[in-house]
């Protein structure tokens, strides 16, 4: 038996439509993956105060973030990291009816999860954006001192190492990290909002 077999959901009288009508802009979800230490939180962080600077409506759900809370029951085995990514595409969603462009920044290593996530957002629009750095490049700046852990055997399960990252075969944008400027980074995705007209 279903447990919510009888929960009916409620439509609210202001839809997404008239959200985005009142906020000037559309509410896609942006997807980013990649490895630990691939920039992903500093893309986002950086990306978002250049939106919030054009009158852009933007949240971050950082996956660290995301763990301290709504999250902090589950682990790093793959069908925990499954629930993770799930539960984050929900809110996604959630944030999107609310008129909010919202920026995930999650390893999410796996393709069948993130085809998961498009499923989920398949009618919010969820683009994903590959922040792709090499693993080589990632240890060396290892900001939170996780890959170190991870080689010394103190962390299990962690991506790269001992766990795996399938890349995005055909992600809508591949944004480098290793050899550039943040600022470059950030204008490659304000550049592929602006072409696919993501926001007006």
């Amino acid at each position: 038996m279903n447990p919510n077999e009888n929960v009916t959901w409620h439509v609210s009288d202001v839809d997404k439509q008239a959200r985005q009508l009142l906020n000037g802009h559309k509410s896609p979800v942006l997807w980013f993956t990649g490895l630990s230490g691939s920039g992903k939180s500093t893309v986002s962080s950086t990306l978002e105060k250049a939106l919030f600077a054009r009158g852009i409506h933007t949240f971050i759900l950082d996956g660290d973030n995301v763990r301290h809370g709504l999250n902090r029951n589950l682990g790093f085995l793959p069908a925990d990291r499954k629930e993770n990514i799930r539960r984050i595409a929900e809110v996604a969603k959630l944030m999107s009816h609310a008129g909010v462009l919202t920026i995930c920044a999650t390893i999410s290593p796996y393709r069948e999860d993130r085809e998961m996530v498009k499923d989920i957002l398949q009618q919010e629009g969820c683009y994903e954006i590959y922040i792709q750095c090499s693993l080589e490049e990632c240890e060396r700046r290892d900001p939170k001192g996780m890959y170190k852990k991870a080689r010394a055997g103190e962390i299990r399960h962690f991506t790269g190492i001992d766990a795996p990252y399938e890349a995005p075969l055909e992600p809508e944008l591949i944004v480098s990290t290793e050899g550039r400027e943040i600022g470059q980074s950030v204008q490659d995705i304000l550049d592929f909002l602006d072409r696919e007209s993501l926001l007006l």
